[in-house]
């Protein structure tokens, strides 16, 4: 995704955007209502046509290519089916149109899904049986890029790892790319490679999830006031919070570096302790002047 713009009357949805996803990434895309998240995924799945920029799968446009369109699947957030559709006669039809579907591959899933009664009008399931219609109808598509939109909404917490394992299977077998848009950054940690957020229709923040949390480190020290300002001139600290004598800090560095400093100044006790995604969104996002919690609490 290179440059791309795109407005609605005189509101401008998308404001420059630039993404890159490599071959096999799980990539997530987060970000607050309204920052454009929605508007980006109906560009790459090649409904909506960009004002300015370029969008390009495997080094061709998506725009009106039906060859490069058959190689993507797409989940929204609000499924359609049919007005009459069972599952049976929504997968005639996915076989219609994707002309590598597998059918024998359909089949055998069935297993996989034992709760769905496939001549049963799928309107009339629940929305988490929904959901799993079309998993397993977009997984025997045989997509090279798979888009979903709060994908493991509506999903008990069983369904939900069997769908992550399912993941697993495709991308490990079958070299399966996922663009994960969801506002459930505990479910993207789990899962992803690389993550991108939007803010204002830009990608304020792209990286690989192992590199924000080399990056970062988060201290908790017992250590008085008079340290404070030796911590801040000797390191690299984005955030710093004070209770009584106990110290928490969040860091940038390496963190032999960062722990070796501390311990010089003989704390009574000092632990590194795991970031979540959530707190590093919000240390990088402070950095550059955004109230993270704001955005996506």
């Amino acid at each position: 995704v290179n440059n791309v713009t795109k407005s609605f009357d005189q509101f401008r949805a998308l404001d420059g955007v630039n993404m890159h996803v490599e071959k096999g990434d799980i990539y997530g895309l987060v970000g607050p209502n309204g920052a454009g998240k929605s508007t980006i995924i109906r560009h790459l799945t090649g409904v909506y046509k960009q004002d300015a920029g370029e969008i390009f799968v495997d080094g061709e446009p998506i725009w009106e290519n039906t060859k490069v369109k058959s190689k993507i699947a797409y989940i929204p957030d609000e499924l359609f089916y049919f007005m009459q559709a069972d599952t049976m006669e929504m997968m005639r039809y996915y076989k219609g149109i994707y002309p590598q579907f597998d059918e024998e591959k359909f089949r055998r899933m069935q297993e996989f899904f034992p709760t769905i009664d496939v001549k049963r009008n799928i309107r009339r399931l629940s929305k988490g049986m929904q959901k799993q219609v079309a998993f397993w109808l977009s997984i025997c598509c045989k997509p090279e890029l798979m888009i979903l939109d709060e994908p493991v909404d509506g999903l008990d917490p069983v369904m939900r790892q069997a769908i992550k394992s399912l993941f697993a299977k495709e991308i490990a077998d079958n070299g399966l790319t996922p663009i994960i848009a969801s506002h459930n950054l505990r479910e993207l940690e789990d899962i992803c490679d690389h993550i991108g957020l939007l803010h204002k229709g830009g990608v304020l923040l792209s990286k690989d999830l192992e590199d924000l949390k080399c990056n970062l480190l988060k201290v908790q020290c017992v250590l008085s006031e008079e340290h404070d300002e030796y911590l801040r001139q000797n390191l690299d600290v984005l955030k710093m919070q004070r209770r009584g004598k106990l110290l928490t800090l969040t860091v940038r560095g390496r963190e032999d570096s960062i722990l070796s400093k501390i311990k010089s100044l003989e704390p009574i006790y000092y632990e590194a302790l795991p970031l979540t995604l959530e707190e590093i969104f919000i240390s990088e996002t402070e950095v550059v002047g955004y109230d993270m919690q704001k955005l996506i609490l």
